[in-house]
């Protein structure tokens, strides 16, 4: 989640999280919090219309699942905690989503896998019968009797 979101939702100015984070910096290595490059934050603006003048001088921060958690410590208000037991449970159901998509996922893989295959026997039965009537409709010499 970007800082201004989380900003947002703990009813706190951007710059005070990002201060508070700054200050802890130590709580949050590289898998918790990472800052966007140019290229992505260009890319940011350019889906959500952000606007060029004012607004954000420096890249937003993204804050992992477990830099949302660590922010919980941070800003230590009954809002940001109330907030983060939301957000927490957020990133639990989507997470259970990710899970049954996934065995949804692998139930559709093993269905085309065997229409893979009911295919292939129908191709094979198919061409026996192509045979079958290439046979039936070249007639036989008949052999004369008498």
């Amino acid at each position: 989640m970007l800082d201004s979101d989380l900003a947002e939702l703990y009813g706190v100015e951007t710059r005070r999280l990002n201060e508070q984070v700054a200050r802890n910096i130590d709580r949050f290595p590289d898998d918790f919090m990472f800052r966007l490059n140019d290229k992505e934050f260009e890319s940011l603006m350019s889906q959500f219309a952000i606007s060029k003048r004012g607004g954000r001088r420096k890249l937003p921060y993204v804050f992992t699942e477990h830099g949302v958690l660590m922010l919980s410590s941070v800003l230590n208000s009954k809002q940001a905690i109330q907030v983060n037991i939301q957000v927490m449970r957020i990133f639990t159901r989507i997470r259970q989503m990710f899970i049954d998509n996934t065995e949804l996922r692998l139930e559709i893989e093993k269905i085309k896998t065997k229409l893979d295959n009911q295919d292939k026997n129908m191709e094979v039965v198919l061409r026996y019968l192509d045979e079958l009537l290439e046979k039936k409709a070249e007639p036989k010499p008949r052999k004369r009797i008498g």
